[in-house]
């Protein structure tokens, strides 16, 4: 089985984050998409990060009716900072028949060399990149490399969090069960 793997925050999950996992099982050979949530990207600030199993509720509860899609804790029990070449050996390891990709936009990808050793990390693992506007794909660093044209949405989970913080609206920016779940629990608040 081919897994795909989407790493994130997920600090909020939100609208764009499904469209985009959709579209790579609509249009790649993808049969299952997994949603890595980091419980601490070391490229970001830790201090804005609600807590990981808080993040990993909201996900499930954002994929709940979509059978191809799954979240994942696999992070939370591996050393910190999480880097994505320790985390697709230990999957390796751990589910030796199915194959592994690595989901991320354009934009990330750009920066794949300053990655834990993304040599190795290119060589064995296909990645599948999702074009961002004003990054575009020069440079493929010898890897077995996918690019699509996934729909994308001007929306981040920084401006969701700022609405939540702000009292303002943040329907149709993310599922009605995240967002309900989110005011109930005052998350985002401060």
């Amino acid at each position: 089985m081919h897994i795909g793997l989407y790493f994130g925050s997920f600090n909020p999950i939100h609208i764009g984050h499904l469209i985009i996992a959709e579209h790579v099982i609509q249009h790649t050979d993808v049969d299952k998409l997994w949603f890595v949530v980091s419980p601490h990207n070391p490229l970001k600030e830790a201090h804005s990060l609600l807590n990981e199993y808080h993040r990993l509720h909201l996900v499930n509860l954002a994929i709940e009716d979509n059978h191809k899609f799954r979240a994942s804790n696999v992070e939370f029990t591996l050393p910190k900072p999480s880097y994505t070449i320790d985390t697709l050996t230990y999957l390796t390891e751990k589910f030796p028949l199915e194959r592994f990709s690595v989901i991320l936009g354009s934009d990330s990808f750009q920066n794949i060399h300053r990655w834990k050793n993304y040599e190795q990390l290119v060589k064995q693992y296909s990645i599948i990149v999702y074009n961002r506007p004003g990054f575009e794909i020069t440079e493929t660093h010898g890897s077995d490399i996918t690019v699509l044209n996934a729909p994308l949405l001007e929306v981040s989970s920084t401006y969701i969090r700022s609405q939540f913080r702000n009292k303002k609206s943040t329907r149709y920016l993310l599922p009605d069960n995240v967002r309900e779940y989110i005011e109930a629990n005052h998350y985002y608040q401060k």
